[in-house]
This record gives structure tokens, C-alpha cells and sequence, in this order.
């Protein structure tokens, strides 16, 4: 067997293939000894080229050799009978005692006169994708756990793609950019995502930038300390650090001012915050997720949002559909909907009439999936049988024929033009009906034939108040 050892030593590109090779490779000769090792063995395996030349095979103690354990003898080694291993999935004993999932596959190698000289091997560590494996089998699992207590309602073939994407996520830190309009459930995904990642034991904690000003957003999500502000009082920590080991959600993430943008973007780079009137840097270790209803690309074309930080968000986007394009989830939804307001109601309802729900059928939803929540809760106020009808549901779902649809939100995700409302409504007008209404929302949507998604979106647009 001097001849192969000879060739393995003395050559130099057979030297070179080894060492570069990323797979373990290692050689035997005919009676099942090891007499070469290349580094990717080593690293595999954890036995170095010296302590692992001479050793028989059978220290690999691979539990796979042609459907049995690896044998003691060479005589028993199916190879040199069969000249050749397929690659098979089997296990292999490291130096430190544990056992390594791996795929392995040999030859014999044979001289000119077609004689045995030895066998080459071939070894793939599995590990990582074995655990990557297990991880989207754990986060299948959470999330089938998730949509039995009713966080995410679909069975549409739109949403089972949106599944796929949350559990992809779910298994990575990657930043996630969740896009989608208003009442499509972007907080709900944001929850799943976390809920069955790697971070489910620590805070989820929740923000709406749209909420606040800048001064206090800027408190908000960093803290401050004592004396940075007229009335910081104390020292404050910010939603950050709150979320630290955990993961933060931005909603609303396309209306933050540039001054805000420029921090976030920090926070992204450095993964260190600044409490608002020290200098001090504070490591964190969190997640970030996103959402928006508005086209951010667009907002980076005209100047209002930094071309390197939305890039920075979108590193992994999952795009929620309208329900209007989803709607074999209706049905699904509505039985929801109908058993969470049984548990808080006096009142029983056992069903929908097939009128009722083709009427949710036809319908456009403006305001999504929250829309539809409120209008069950709304039918339920008037619901006198044992099933809501017709009649129970808000007017612009039942006379959806006669109504013009307002789809008039910012629809950054739809190219459709929006429809018109029935009459012009301005600031004054809402304050009017408003004040007539006694300050009913709902009310004032049945009068101006709109939904309530879009008087809030009005008098969130002219700055009412949402009490008088």
C-alpha cells in the first residue's frame, strides 16, 4: 500500500485538493487503516491528522455501512465488495464522545491493472441544516399553536404564503419590514413573528410612531435622564432598553421625522443607544420589526425618508394583502369574530344568514380586517335572533350596491383609483356632525356614507380631537 501513500504525500496537487476541499475527505488503505486526513476532518470530527493516522475506520464508528454499523474487520466492509458508498445520511462518533449527523459516500480506488489500493471518503457535517431543521419545525409548530388561540385567521393561499415568510423569520434576527394597509393585521404578525422565534421568552414591546411627536417619541423609544427636559423629573429608560434581548415593534415607522430616522438608523448600525441628554453609550441586543401602510420607496423618491435606513428595515419585507383580495378568509374570520364577542356578550349568536354574509362577500372592506371586527361587534348591538342578519349590519355593507365605496386611504400597495364620496367632507363639516352626533363615530359614518376607518383617518389628517 506504499504506492498510494506515496502519491498522497508527494504530490503536491493532490496535497493542495485535499487542503481546499470544504467537505472531510479522508483515505484508507485495504485494510481499513487511515493514512490520509485533510482539514475539514479536523474540524468535523475534532481528531487531528496525527492522532488520526493509522487508526482503523471504525474510530468513526459511522452507524450506517451498507445498513449495519461499521464493522471491525475491513473483510466485512461491503466496499470492497460493492467498489462504492451512495451518499448516505448516517451518524458518526466525535473525538469528545457525541454523535454528528452527516451524509457520507466512498469509492474504492484502483491502480492501472484494476487492483484495490485504498478507498476514499467523502464526510458532510449536517449539523447546521439538522438545526435549522428543528427550528422551522419548532416554529411551525408555535405558530399552529398561535392560530388555534386565534391570532392569525387564513386558510387563503395569499396568507399561507404570508405563514411561510413569518416562519421563515421567525427562525432569523433579520430586521422585518411589514407592509399592508390599515386593519390588515401588520401587530399580529409582528407577535407571531416573535412569539415562535428564538426570543419568545423575553419582551415584545410595541410603539406607534405616529402617535407622538417627535420631542416625546424621541423620550420615548430612547429615555432620558434627570434634568434633560422641563419636566424630567428622574431618570427614564426608553423602549429600547426595555426591549433589550427581546424585540421592538415600530409601527406606523414611515411617518418618523428625519431627526428620528437619523437615530433609528444608528441603533441599526451600532446596536447602542444614547439616553436623551447623556452621552453615554448603552448596548442593546434586540430585534426590530417594522410596519407601515404607506409605499416608503415612494417617500425616499420625494425626499421624506432616508434611502439608507429604509434599506436598512426592509432586509427581510412581508407584504400583508388587503382583505379585499382575501376573501375566502371571510367566512373563516366572521366565525372569529362571532365567538370572541360571545365571550363577552349576553347575547348568543349562533351563525350569520347567507344574505349577511354575502354581503360581506361583496363588499370592498376599506378598513380591512378591523373593519370587519367592528362591524360583527355592531351587528351584535342589534342582533335580536339567534343569527345576524341583513339588517344587523352597518349600512354601507348592506346598500354597498347603491354606496359608493370611499376607498379613499393612501393605498400605497394598490394602483386602483379610489372611489368618490357621496358629497365633499372638510374639517368644519366633520366638527359639525360630530358635535350632532354627540361625538358617535359610527354614527357619523352612517350619515356622511363612509366607514369608520375614515373618519378616524380624517380626524387624525385635520387634528380633532378624539373627545370634545
Amino acid at each position: 500500500m506504499k504506492d498510494i501513500e506515496f502519491e498522497i504525500k508527494n504530490n503536491e496537487f493532490v496535497k493542495l485538493l485535499l487542503e481546499s476541499i470544504g467537505d472531510g475527505i479522508f483515505v484508507l488503505d485495504t485494510h481499513g487503516m487511515i493514512i490520509a486526513w485533510n482539514p475539514a476532518m479536523e474540524k468535523i470530527t475534532g481528531y487531528s491528522a496525527d492522532e488520526i493516522k493509522g487508526q482503523p475506520c471504525k474510530i468513526l464508528n459511522f452507524n450506517q455501512c451498507f445498513d449495519k454499523d461499521c464493522p471491525t474487520d475491513m473483510k466485512d466492509c461491503g466496499i470492497l465488495t460493492y467498489g462504492k458508498v451512495e451518499p448516505t445520511e448516517c451518524l458518526l462518533s466525535h473525538k469528545e464522545g457525541h454523535a454528528l449527523c452527516v451524509t457520507k459516500n466512498a469509492r474504492v480506488i484502483k491502480n492501472k491493472q484494476n487492483k484495490i489500493i485504498g478507498i476514499v471518503e467523502a464526510v458532510t457535517d449536517l449539523t447546521e441544516l439538522k438545526n435549522a431543521r428543528l427550528k422551522m419545525e419548532e416554529a411551525t409548530r408555535r405558530l399552529g399553536e398561535l392560530n388555534r388561540l386565534g391570532g392569525i385567521i387564513a386558510k387563503s393561499q395569499v396568507m399561507q404564503n404570508v405563514f411561510t415568510f413569518i416562519k421563515a423569520s421567525a427562525a432569523s434576527d433579520a430586521t422585518i419590514l411589514v407592509q399592508g394597509e390599515s386593519g390588515t393585521g401588520k401587530e399580529l404578525v409582528a407577535g407571531a413573528i416573535h412569539s415562535i422565534g428564538e426570543r419568545r421568552d423575553k419582551p415584545l414591546i410595541t410603539i406607534n410612531c405616529s402617535a407622538l411627536s417627535e420631542s416625546l417619541l424621541e423620550s420615548e423609544l430612547f429615555g432620558h435622564v434627570k434634568g434633560a427636559f422641563t419636566g424630567a423629573s428622574q431618570d427614564r429608560i426608553g423602549r429600547f432598553e426595555q426591549a433589550d434581548g427581546g424585540t421592538i415593534f415600530l409601527d406606523e415607522i414611515g411617518e418618523i421625522t428625519p431627526y428620528i430616522q437619523v437615530k433609528l438608523l444608528r441603533v441599526l448600525q451600532q446596536k447602542e443607544i444614547e439616553r436623551v441628554g447623556e452621552s453615554r453609550k448603552r448596548k442593546i441586543d434586540i430585534r426590530i420589526i417594522t410596519a407601515t401602510n404607506k409605499d416608503l420607496k415612494s417617500r425616499v423618491d420625494a425626499g421624506h425618508f432616508r434611502e439608507d435606513l429604509y434599506y436598512r428595515l426592509k432586509v427581510f419585507p412581508i407584504y400583508l394583502p388587503p382583505l379585499r383580495n382575501r376573501k375566502e378568509d371571510i367566512p373563516l374570520l366572521v366565525n372569529h369574530f362571532i365567538k370572541t364577542n360571545n365571550k363577552k356578550s349576553t347575547i348568543k349568536v349562533k351563525g350569520i344568514a347567507k344574505t349577511a354574509l354575502k354581503a360581506f362577500m361583496d363588499y370592498v372592506w376599506p378598513g380591512n380586517i378591523r373593519e370587519l371586527a367592528n362591524a360583527i361587534e355592531h351587528a351584535f348591538v342589534l342582533c335580536s335572533g339567534r343569527q345576524i342578519d341583513l339588517s344587523d349590519l352597518p349600512i354601507e355593507i348592506r346598500e354597498s350596491d347603491i354606496i359608493f365605496q370611499p376607498v379613499e386611504q393612501e393605498n400605497a400597495f394598490d394602483n386602483k383609483k379610489p372611489s368618490q364620496q357621496l358629497f365633499p367632507l372638510t374639517r368644519e363639516k366633520l366638527i359639525e356632525l360630530l358635535h350632532d352626533s354627540e361625538w358617535n363615530k359610527a354614527e357619523v359614518a352612517r350619515r356622511v356614507k363612509l366607514s369608520r376607518a375614515s373618519i378616524w383617518k380624517y380626524m387624525r389628517k385635520w387634528d380633532i380631537p378624539l373627545q370634545p
